[in-house]
């Protein structure tokens, strides 16, 4: 005899009757009965954390004098071409600091040089590749962040 006619034959006198229900609390459904086993997160956010402690960020590199001296040059050549109503195109390698954590990212953007604020210590360029598109913002870079600046051959474009 196997061990599930033993049990048959053991529980004999209640195996097929109904099952209980109790009479003060109503039956809980399914789904709801369900959602009492979904998992529990104790630590609310730590998954967040973890994630953001992960991200990699990079260390600022320091110019050194004579890339600090060819920088400011390529500045004052841009800010002659700007008095004489030229826009010219550039493409800028600047460090972007993170807002969370200690370090940054390397960025390389090109488009036309909008504005040099020397006052403001500050690089601006058209959002846009449309000059007369405003509703784009500018890119600031404050120059304590530029690493490169070079002028280059503006892309083909039908604005100009």
């Amino acid at each position: 005899m196997t061990e599930e006619q033993d049990a048959r034959k053991l529980y004999a006198d209640i195996i097929d009757l109904p099952r209980p229900v109790n009479k003060r609390r109503k039956h809980i459904p399914p789904a709801e009965r369900a959602a009492q086993f979904a998992p529990f997160a104790a630590l609310s956010g730590y998954d967040e954390m973890v994630q953001e402690e992960a991200r990699l960020t990079e260390g600022k590199t320091d110019l050194s004098e004579y890339e600090l001296e060819e920088l400011n040059r390529t500045l004052q050549a841009l800010l002659e071409r700007l008095r004489d109503g030229e826009h010219p195109f550039v493409s800028v390698s600047y460090f972007l600091p993170d807002s969370r954590k200690a370090g940054g990212s390397y960025r390389t953007v090109s488009g036309r040089v909008r504005e040099i604020d020397p006052a403001g210590q500050r690089l601006l360029l058209f959002g846009s590749e449309r000059i007369e598109d405003r509703r784009v913002p500018p890119i600031e870079i404050p120059f304590r962040e530029l690493l490169v600046l070079n002028e280059e051959a503006a892309p083909f474009s039908t604005a100009e």
